[in-house]
């Protein structure tokens, strides 16, 4: 299987948008601690979700077609490139208009924190400190009934995704903030919180 650093050149390769590759690296520093916890391949989870949207910048897919552009052409570039099909298929089934069901625990997990990931950075990014660090779980769920607030994000995408593991909404998202705040700094969501502070 191709290393965590051959996946990391191949997304760079294709995507050069600073903050998509760093919304790949929020899902992928979720995903990986839920794959500690449940004693999976951390590496192999890890490569799913650092690659799931590597294909997007140039094949954005708008129409939500089926088998062309994101992520199918990226599925077949990961095939090309020897990538395992658990990792494509899990790729594939993030998108709900691929057809592909999501049947593994690495798919549920790819799906349940890709958009709460998105959603968690906004959330950080509009406080006052600009931090994931103070970011709580009640803030997030009153931002997620302020319609306006990250539109592109699918609220109904976050609650299946929860629903999906079989934890709740507030679960889910506590584990993700902390995810997320082990780190902070490499994804930008420092913010102003001084690391003198003990955070």
């Amino acid at each position: 299987m191709p290393t965590r650093e051959d996946a990391w050149k191949l997304l760079c390769e294709y995507t050069q948008s600073e903050s998509l590759r760093k919304h790949m690296l929020a899902v992928e520093a979720c995903v990986r601690a839920y794959a500690r916890t449940h004693g999976a391949d951390e590496e192999l989870w890890g490569v799913a979700a650092l690659l799931h949207d590597f294909d997007y910048e140039r094949w954005p897919n708008q129409a939500h077609a089926l088998d062309k552009e994101h992520p199918a052409e990226g599925a077949k570039i990961l095939r090309e490139q020897g990538y395992p099909e658990e990792i494509v298929r899990a790729i594939l089934s993030h998108a709900d208009y691929c057809n592909v069901p999501r049947q593994s625990q690495l798919e549920h997990t790819l799906f349940a924190c890709d958009e709460l990931a998105g959603f968690l950075t906004a959330c950080a990014y509009v406080r006052p400190s600009k931090s994931i660090l103070d970011l709580e779980v009640d803030s997030v769920k009153r931002r997620m009934k302020d319609k306006a607030f990250a539109k592109g994000v699918s609220r109904d995408d976050v609650r299946k995704g929860a629903e999906e593991l079989g934890i709740p909404l507030e679960e889910h998202i506590a584990f993700c903030i902390a995810a997320l705040r082990e780190h902070a700094d490499a994804l930008g969501l420092r913010g102003t919180i001084a690391v003198e502070a003990g955070l």
